[in-house]
């Protein structure tokens, strides 16, 4: 398998797909047609060097993926809304301005909420659960209780996915995610980008979301054992502020699984990609077909599988003429 360097995320009825500073989106509009759009997107890890060290550039990465996550999700729902005649208002330029000022402001709102509700959901209730446990049955050892703890933690966000998972729209969205790693399987395994070819891919990847996460789940419970403190805010303190150094060894380990297959890399993903089970589904036909205008509109598979470099396949964006 040779490593592609492109990723993506699967948005309402399409796919995006990243390849170093240009992304797209591509959706199945009400009319059935494809729509794709690109863009190109500089991370925080781009503007700082500071920020692209080892263990460092793992959290503002993870930042990256929330904005560019949240923006794609921004333009996929434009795309499947019934066609509206656009205000006349829209076409001043100061107008125009004031709506990307706002749509920025109630981005950066939104991934705000967003990580508060992840911090207290997956880090802070399941401390909170094991004290209660802890104050009833008093257990002794903290490296027990640690362990108790992240296993409360893992199953809350198993829970999680499994309830969403429920729901219809999420259904569609989870095969979307599944059309997603199969073009990037397709590829990475030496195979031409036909609905076919995707469609016998395999529809988990050591380098997803939910690998991290779970990655993320699994390292809080080997690093909350050290922590030995009495005092319960204390307690809580370090939880939170121990998130971003977790964030950065899970980062660096999902990087390092992306570019070996060794057993060890196997055994270490095996869990993540278990747990992909829950949040990737078989695709339709017509989902691989916007996968594959997604990849095609930000990467150059034909020159990749003749022998190119991943740097040298990216496809320049005709960023301002879709902006326009």
């Amino acid at each position: 398998m040779k490593p592609s360097g492109i990723g993506g995320q699967a948005v309402l009825e399409g796919v995006m797909m990243k390849n170093r500073d240009t992304y797209a989106v591509a959706v199945r509009k009400p009319n059935n047609d494809i729509e794709v759009q690109t863009k190109s997107y500089k991370g925080i890890t781009e503007k700082c060097k500071f920020f692209q060290l080892p263990f460092i550039r793992g959290i503002f990465n993870f930042i990256d993926s929330l904005v560019l996550g949240l923006s794609s999700l921004t333009i996929s729902a434009s795309f499947v809304e019934d066609d509206v005649e656009e205000n006349k208002l829209a076409d001043n330029l100061a107008d125009k301005a004031f709506k990307e000022k706002g749509e920025a402001v109630m981005m950066g709102l939104t991934i705000l909420f967003s990580l508060v509700i992840a911090i207290a959901l997956f880090m802070l209730l399941p401390f909170f659960l094991s004290s209660l446990i802890d104050k009833h049955l008093n257990i002794v050892s903290t490296t027990f209780l640690a362990v108790v703890e992240g296993l409360i933690r893992i199953g809350i966000f198993v829970g999680y996915i499994f309830l969403i998972s429920r729901m219809k729209d999420i259904q569609r969205t989870f095969m979307y995610h599944g059309a997603e790693h199969k073009c990037i399987n397709c590829i990475e395994n030496g195979m031409n980008l036909t609905v076919d070819n995707v469609m016998k891919s395999s529809k988990v990847h050591k380098r997803c979301g939910t690998s991290f996460i779970f990655l993320v789940l699994f390292i809080s419970i080997i690093l909350y054992i050290f922590i030995r403190v009495d005092s319960f805010g204390l307690k809580i303190l370090i939880r939170v502020i121990l998130i971003p150094v977790i964030a950065g060894i899970s980062y660096e380990i999902i990087r390092w699984a992306g570019r070996s297959n060794s057993l060890l890399v196997r055994i270490v993903s095996k869990p993540g990609l278990l747990m992909q089970a829950l949040t990737t589904k078989e695709p339709e036909d017509k989902m691989v077909e916007v996968a594959i205008k997604s990849v095609e509109a930000v990467f150059d598979w034909r020159k990749f599988l003749a022998g190119a470099d991943a740097k040298d396949c990216a496809i320049e964006a005709q960023v301002a003429e879709n902006e326009g």
